[in-house]
């Protein structure tokens, strides 16, 4: 279909991938915790965006490039995960009180919501090394194979996110009513991202 190796096993792949958890589900999450739903698609959008950049970089050559040299991934690795430390580290220092750690406004989760997409090596491996298997040269159509490919990973990505934010909606409109629970699930969400950030400093 399309060029597409296996269309099914490939929509199956992304969906699974959507749902590992990971600092993409945490943001999404953790936007809509504090920004409503507005935040929480603001952050879904963002991390769209993120995964059309990375795989649009697949596609123009970056995936041989990162194979070449790999200090180039690694690079990319730590910058990773020194930002997600360092955002769970801004979390567990938080005090009741202070300004959130995530802005309310929906423009500011969009952009975190795309700097730990573009920042996190799972999605960079999916898209520099898994994402090419699907890819049938017999077949291959050029630019509208990759187009229903990125078209497909966007509207996955983009139900996932609206069915994750309502249920968070949902879940945390009656959190609000007690501010204790709400800063002990703020600094519980960063402990995981100091988790993830140092999972991925050491996964090499």
């Amino acid at each position: 279909m399309f060029g597409i190796a296996d269309y099914g096993a490939f929509v199956a792949a992304i969906v699974l991938f959507l749902a590992i958890p990971g600092p993409g589900n945490l943001a999404l999450v953790t936007s809509t915790a504090k920004g409503g739903i507005r935040g929480g698609l603001a952050a879904t959008l963002g991390v769209i965006a993120g995964d059309q950049v990375l795989m649009w970089l697949a596609v123009a050559g970056v995936a041989a490039m990162l194979a070449a040299y790999p200090p180039a991934f690694h690079a990319v690795q730590w910058l990773g995960a020194g930002y997600l430390a360092w955002l769970g580290f801004k979390m567990l220092r938080a005090r009741s009180g202070d300004a959130p750690i995530l802005n309310i406004r929906p423009r500011h989760y969009f952009r975190q919501a795309l700097m730990i997409t573009l920042l996190n090596p799972k999605a960079i491996v999916f898209y520099m090394a898994f994402f090419p298997l699907f890819v049938d040269p017999a077949r291959h159509q050029g630019l509208k194979t990759f187009g229903v490919m990125a078209l497909t990973i966007a509207v996955l990505t983009f139900l996932y996110g609206l069915g994750a934010t309502f249920l968070t909606y949902k879940l945390s409109e009656r959190l609000r009513a007690n501010p204790r629970i709400s800063t002990t699930l703020q600094k519980l969400a960063g402990v995981f991202l100091i988790g993830f950030g140092v999972k991925l400093a050491i996964s090499r």
